[in-house]
């Protein structure tokens, strides 16, 4: 069942809520452990995957798409840029390249080294990129 409040009786409700609420400061970490340089190789597979399909099937019909492509891409991987930064007395970094190739990463399933963590998290984008080759090349091949 659902009751009516009044805007009177919903402001005294939150000043109270507020005064028996205790803050915790929450400590949280969002750049998932991993180096720059693996983000780096991601976006750089996808940027490839995209700059080959643009100037493999050039056409000044689909100018308009790739644009759309290449800012849909600046957003999905800014917006998580910006989040790692959010908060000036965030203490979480990116772990550093040597740190990660020495010591590996800790997953939920256990710890692992630093070329199978990049294996795991590369291989969708090689594999893009990879595609685009493929499908230009057939491309060229069959208009030849």
């Amino acid at each position: 069942m659902s009751y009516q409040y009044t805007a009177e009786k919903f402001d005294t409700a939150v000043k109270e809520a507020e005064k028996n609420a205790d803050f915790v400061a929450v400590d949280v970490e969002r750049s998932f452990g991993l180096p720059n340089a693996l983000y780096g190789l991601t976006i750089a597979a996808y940027v490839g995957f995209l700059a080959i399909m643009a100037i493999g099937f050039y056409s000044m019909q689909l100018n308009v798409v790739m644009a759309v492509c290449f800012t849909y891409l600046a957003m999905a991987f800014g917006v998580p840029m910006l989040w790692t930064k959010i908060g000036p007395d965030n203490a979480h970094r990116p772990l550093e390249w040597g740190h990660f190739v020495e010591h590996g990463i800790e997953t939920w399933t256990g710890k692992i080294k630093a070329k199978d963590a990049s294996a795991q998290v590369l291989i969708l984008p090689v594999l893009i990129l990879f595609w685009g080759i493929a499908t230009v090349t057939i491309g060229a091949i069959v208009t030849g």
